[in-house]
């Protein structure tokens, strides 16, 4: 107290010593003078001023601690009164030893908790709570506190009380009671709105045989399975079109909808007609839009995905990207002459306007997407136009094909890098894309931006990233491979007096790759469309030749195969650590396919930075599923994938997981 009222005279009161000291001057030199009663006099002055001063001072001090005092008390009472009143609810404890110090009312009253709360724990009168995060800095709580079934969102700060030992720490907390808030989002949530559109895919199919009371006791049961599937869901579904149904449900029914994993696919495949036809569903679904007329955009979008990718399946579109449920089956021919000859005529029209026309496959072109190619160039030399294919000459699986069609005059300067070309291209040329529906796919796709007009031709069932906006687009994942609807368009636009002997025989090497050797993925178009190259001059005995190998490539191919494991009984995976060529890789997959009882088979092997996988089927096991999980594609019998920055052996983990999944599923 001393000290504060010393601190206060500085601060309120002058210094009078100069002119004590200069009145004690005059007096000594009044009593040097011999002016004795004066000298006696002016002391005599100095010293009752002196005590004046004094007197004053002390009452001027103390008058300014008792307002000090009274403001700092009125301060402290309204501080507390602010504390016990407050409309949010406060704790004070300490972090050391869990005590709790103090609480006020509104806190007691939220969290139903005794009336005396102090010199207890936080530990034992609150258990969930944990404070942790007062320790790194963090002033609010990472997660929501339940006290009584109550949520709180609870802040806090810690501080050094003045006065106390050192280290000791107080930890002030404020609690919101979110309870209310957080049921109402969860509420809005549930009810988010999902529309779906429901498809009988194989309607046409189904309505071929038998007589018109079954065809209708079919629909019916059809009918009873959905309904059934449905029930108790409250939600709203109703039929569109003969075989189309709209579905408008909420997010609660949606996810156990999701955790059922659309059982309505197996149910509605126990439907069966006379000859044996089993019917399927496709399903697209719209979610996490902000109105109506988006959603129903996003499952229009998700059906046409779900029929893209071979029908009887779950395709979901919730703003981002795309989710898939099902699509394990064997997809059946369902496409028609009718629409490739629809499509023949829009792809002759194209080109016919065209100014430069681009042809363009995948990267690291296998013999599919060269013999594709090679039938767009012929298909362009017929409408009087020069067809360029865009590759990469060093890094491809077609070497003997290419060394084949270089030789020809008709092929001088056809072949171009994807740099050239994209330096060559007009806005007015036509960029054709084929073996391949993915933009990261391609071989150049710095090209494929720069092109206005784009075609695409494919047999790969569409993944999540597309090429969207494509003037023509001719995708069927029932075809076996993208030279066999490339051949059926030339059926249409060309005479076989009009394909080159070389040409004819890339496509047919085309077909025979992606079919192997015509067993697998094959229809009666397949055969149609040899048919055709055969007429047109292709030779099978040269084909084969296209395939043969030299030594070191059949040594590498049995190494691989050497490295093989057995996975869960029936799955064969070779992991070499390893760079080795494509085509070997894939062979030697081919290859443990011939094994008794292996139903799939995958290679993994090193590629730069990354792991390379082929992977093949014999149709049980939808390959193309496992790959999409790691990032690649394909079809259910043949995919690929790579895995950029890592290990064999880690990615060999992630495909057994993949399988796993896969076979849960």
């Amino acid at each position: 107290m001393v000290t504060v009222a010393k601190r206060i005279t500085k601060l309120t009161e002058p210094s009078m010593r100069l002119y004590f000291v200069c009145a004690l001057l005059f007096a000594a030199a009044a009593f040097a003078t011999g002016e004795n009663l004066l000298g006696v006099l002016e002391l005599l002055m100095v010293a009752a001023l002196y005590f004046y001063f004094r007197e004053t001072g002390k009452v001027r001090r103390d008058a300014i601690l008792r307002y000090i005092d009274d403001v700092t008390d009125d301060m402290t009472s309204a501080d507390k009164a602010s504390m016990l009143s407050a409309p949010i609810a406060m704790m004070v404890f300490r972090p050391d030893t869990q005590e709790i110090l103090w609480c006020n009312e509104r806190f007691r009253t939220l969290t139903g908790l005794k009336e005396d709360l102090f010199d207890n724990h936080v530990d034992s009168e609150l258990p969930s709570f944990s404070y942790q995060w007062l320790f790194q800095g963090k002033s609010e709580a990472p997660e929501r506190v339940v006290v009584n079934d109550r949520r709180f969102l609870v802040y806090g700060t810690l501080s050094h009380p003045s006065g106390a030992r050192r280290g000791t720490l107080l930890a002030t907390t404020y609690w919101l009671d979110m309870t209310e808030t957080d049921t109402l989002r969860e509420q809005s949530e549930k009810n988010k709105p999902i529309v779906g559109v429901v498809m009988l895919d194989n309607y046409d199919e189904l309505m071929k045989a038998g007589t018109e009371a079954s065809r209708s006791a079919l629909l019916a049961r059809v009918d009873e399975k959905l309904n059934n599937w449905l029930d108790g869901t409250e939600t709203l579904f109703c039929r569109l079109d003969r075989n189309r149904y709209l579905l408008v449900t909420t997010q609660e029914a949606y996810t156990k909808m999701v955790k059922g994993k659309f059982t309505v696919l197996d149910a509605v495949r126990e439907v069966v007609t006379e000859d044996g036809v089993a019917a399927t569903l496709s399903i697209g679904v719209g979610r996490d839009a902000p109105d109506f007329s988006t959603l129903f955009k996003y499952a229009t979008l998700s059906i046409e995905m779900a029929l893209s990718r071979g029908g009887d399946q779950v395709v979901v579109r919730n703003g981002q990207d795309f989710e898939f449920y099902g699509g394990k089956t064997q997809a059946s021919e369902k496409r028609t002459k009718v629409k490739s000859r629809v499509m023949a005529n829009a792809l002759g029209e194209l080109i016919s306007d065209a100014a430069q026309v681009f042809v363009m496959g995948h990267k690291n072109a296998d013999m599919d997407a060269v013999g594709a190619a090679v039938g767009i160039v012929c298909i362009a030399r017929k409408r009087g136009k020069r067809a360029q294919i865009v590759i990469n000459m060093e890094d491809n699986s077609s070497q003997a094909v290419l060394a084949r069609l270089r030789a020809l005059p008709e092929y001088k300067d056809t072949f171009i890098s994807g740099s050239d070309a994209f330096v060559m291209a007009r806005s007015d040329a036509l960029l054709v894309v084929v073996d391949t529906n993915r933009p990261d796919f391609v071989e150049a796709e710095a090209l494929l931006d720069a092109c206005n007009r784009v075609a695409v031709i494919d047999h790969h069932r569409r993944a999540a990233s597309y090429i969207e906006n494509a003037a023509l687009n001719f995708h069927e994942p029932y075809a076996s491979s993208a030279s066999e609807l490339v051949t059926e368009l030339l059926q249409y636009l060309c005479e076989p007096k009009d394909i080159l002997r070389a040409e004819a025989e890339a496509l047919l090497a085309g077909i025979v790759l992606d079919t192997k050797n015509f067993t697998r993925r094959t229809g009666g178009r397949t055969f149609d469309a040899a048919a055709y190259l055969r007429r047109a001059g292709a030779d099978t005995t040269d084909v084969t030749r296209l395939f043969q190998g030299d030594l070191n490539e059949m040594i590498q191919r049995y190494s691989i195969i050497r490295h093989a494991e057995m996975y869960r009984r029936d799955i064969a995976i070779a992991a070499v650590e390893e760079e080795i060529d494509r085509v070997t890789a894939a062979k030697a997959t081919d290859e443990l396919l011939t094994l008794q009882g292996v139903r799939a088979s995958f290679a993994l092997f090193r590629r730069g930075d990354g792991v390379n996988l082929s992977a093949r089927s014999l149709g049980e096991i939808n390959v193309q599923l496992i790959m999409e999980k790691l990032g690649g594609g394909g079809n259910s019998t043949t995919a690929g994938a790579q895995v950029q920055n890592s290990t064999v052996e880690a990615v060999r983990k992630r495909l057994m997981d993949a399988i796993d999944e896969y076979l849960e599923e």
